[in-house]
């Protein structure tokens, strides 16, 4: 099936000598609560799992089943960064530390990261590639964002039982309208992003009705 992700270029890595290639992808930057969540996932190039693509593309119950497939056929890392981390560092960078600590737990240790988006993390000390849509053009990053977006999903569902009210269960706390109402009417939890101008302005409302 063609504009699936494959493996060009990982063998390209391969070709030029490259022995260890992983790909890296994150989940979560757009939410207002909870942590941005990186994979790093090293495949095997002769056990790939079938229908890789970007996580976005596919069901959830899909997600899902690739993400057994990947844990159980590559060298998977999962890595996180807090809303806390997110906060003082904003989320860019935070997106970046939480790749940096992905690459870091991997069993072996990459010759080679290949990198969803237009920029490598600062500070990275191996051989890095940035590749913008790399989700649906490359299978290692698309194992990756298949990672991270499941493991993200059931945080997020864990959080929901510690707050309910907040819908975080479906909505993965992203500013859905049933997300912004229980915000307003219930007020951030520690888990919520203060930096994120949503929330930013419910905080100044509340120090104001206060002061």
């Amino acid at each position: 099936m063609s504009g699936c992700p494959d493996l060009s270029f990982e063998k390209a890595a391969f070709a030029r000598g490259i022995l260890r290639v992983a790909g890296v992808d994150e989940a979560g930057r757009g939410p207002l609560c909870g942590p941005v969540v990186a994979a790093a996932v090293r495949l095997d190039p002769a056990a790939v799992p079938g229908g890789l693509n970007d996580s976005k593309k596919l069901s959830a119950a899909r997600r899902e089943a690739l993400f057994a497939a990947i844990m159980a056929a590559a060298d998977v890392s999962i890595a996180e960064a807090s809303a806390a981390e997110i906060d003082v560092l904003n989320i860019l960078e935070a997106s970046h530390l939480a790749m940096c600590r992905a690459i870091a737990g991997l069993g072996e240790a990459p010759d080679h990261v290949l990198i969803d988006g237009n920029r490598i993390p600062r500070g990275l000390a191996i051989s890095a590639e940035a590749i913008v849509k790399g989700d649906a053009r490359c299978a290692s990053i698309a194992a990756a964002s298949i990672v991270a977006k499941v493991w993200r999903d059931r945080i997020m569902v864990d959080l929901a039982q510690q707050h309910p009210g907040y819908g975080w269960e479906h909505n993965a706390g992203y500013p859905t309208k049933d997300h912004l109402v229980a915000l307003r009417n219930l007020g951030p939890t520690p888990h919520h992003r203060r930096s994120f101008r949503p929330v930013h302005n419910i905080l100044c409302q509340e120090e104001s009705v206060s002061s």
